[in-house]
């Protein structure tokens, strides 16, 4: 995967320097690495750290209502510590629980559509795209907007997939050799061992996380980190062209920083032992880590495209911009997709909303852009890292997922209809 990532990063950007000059070429990787990708890593490994330290035990029975309570709690979970936080913490558990049940897939999937990607959407900390926004500008409390349709998508994809496992929960039940699977080969999910979460201490370092990107919005245009009459922060020039200087901003420095201590903290004080029992690893994290680096950089000539032509692709309305956010977010990757339609809600000269260093972009256009990059990232599996990282984990587990087309088969046929029905109630 290492060299497929590098491969497509450098097909861009080798002739890009050759076209625009090596300079050119180096600002424009090192601006999406420093302002983006890098923050954007960082918050992703250190909650898949943190969370990996917590360790779901006991009684786990796979019914209906317990796989579909599961859901829940994990798609209120997913605003607090990140989809990827409330993905790697629950998905284990739930693996336990369905051990025993002949079909698991439809599980795994809607839980990618609700805690890896749609439970996300309420803060900056839920969802990757959201953070993004919050570092360009977005106010943090302003994404709980987006909470009649995280309502409205929750529960009718909790209502869905309730329906279908019990379906299927009855056809399973009614096969005696099944329903004696639980006593013989899964003993440890029937007997009476009550339900208990270790590793609580990493709670701690989850709201040393949250606080340190809360602190960092809050003290962003203070004097000491922000430069009032040149418009820019205060931090160490890297590089310039035409005119433009790229500075690593102090507060960035010390923000990520911080968090990654949280993280380190995180492997000093958990036992070896507790995120054994977790099945810990560090594939899925390397995973998203090489893939996303060659999809941040393949990026810039989508946001160079718009931002000297994104007036002229007619892209004007709400519901203009949650399909086509959402769309390319489903491919791409959502995070910087997010940042492409920002830029482009950016120039259309609103003349009120939420002020952004990209522009003053509108509200119901900017709430576009967030439910477009945050739901439809479920589309693929490349939509959102937690995507990946739930796939790897269910497939280590034995359960053999769908291809990506298969997937993208589950979600044309249950999240596409859902999509329309937000179209229509939310940015029509």
């Amino acid at each position: 995967m290492s060299k497929v990532s590098l491969f497509w990063a450098a097909t861009f950007i080798i002739p890009f320097s050759m076209a625009f000059g090596l300079n050119d070429g180096v600002y424009q990787l090192l601006h999406i690495y420093v302002m983006d990708y890098i923050p954007f890593i960082i918050l992703l490994f250190s909650l898949f750290v943190i969370a990996g330290g917590i360790l779901v035990k006991g009684a786990l029975r796979g019914t209906p209502l317990f796989n579909t309570l599961i859901l829940a709690i994990g798609t209120v979970l997913a605003s607090i510590v990140g989809t990827t936080g409330a993905s790697i913490v629950l998905i284990r558990p739930l693996i336990r629980a369905i051990e025993s049940r002949r079909v698991k897939v439809h599980t795994i999937v809607f839980f990618i559509f609700l805690v890896s990607n749609i439970g996300g959407s309420l803060t900056p900390v839920g969802d990757p795209p959201l953070f993004l926004g919050y570092l360009h500008g977005v106010p943090f409390f302003w994404t709980l907007n987006l909470l009649p349709a995280f309502l409205l998508n929750s529960f009718l994809l909790l209502g869905i997939y309730y329906w279908i496992d019990r379906r299927q929960y009855n056809k399973e039940m009614t096969d005696r050799d099944n329903r004696i699977a639980c006593q013989e080969n899964n003993k440890s999910t029937c007997d009476n061992d009550p339900i208990r979460i270790e590793g609580l201490a990493n709670l701690v370092f989850i709201g040393g996380v949250i606080l340190a990107v809360i602190v960092g919005g809050a003290v962003a245009k203070h004097s000491v980190f922000y430069d009032a009459a040149h418009n820019v922060a205060r931090g160490i020039p890297l590089i310039s062209s035409h005119g433009h200087i790229l500075v690593l901003p102090y507060l960035n420095m010390i923000r990520d920083a911080f968090i990654l201590v949280m993280a380190l903290l995180s492997l000093k004080m958990t036992p070896k032992s507790l995120r054994a029992n977790n099945l810990f690893s560090w594939a899925p994290i390397k995973e998203v880590a090489v893939l996303f680096a060659g999809i941040f950089i393949t990026i810039i000539p989508a946001l160079a495209i718009l931002s000297a032509k994104g007036a002229q692709l007619g892209v004007t309305k709400p519901w203009q911009f949650f399909w086509s956010s959402g769309l390319l977010s489903s491919f791409l990757d959502n995070a910087p997709t997010y940042l492409t339609f920002l830029a482009l809600g950016g120039q259309m000269s609103a003349t009120g909303g939420i002020v952004t260093d990209m522009g003053m972009v509108s509200e119901r256009v900017l709430l576009a852009i967030s439910c477009g990059s945050v739901f439809m990232g479920a589309n693929t599996y490349i939509g959102n890292a937690p995507n990946f990282m739930v796939r790897s984990i269910a497939e280590e587990s034995g359960i053999r997922m769908p291809s990506f087309f298969g997937y993208m088969g589950w979600s044309i046929i249950v999240l596409i209809p859902i999509f329309l029905l937000n179209t229509v109630l939310f940015f029509w």
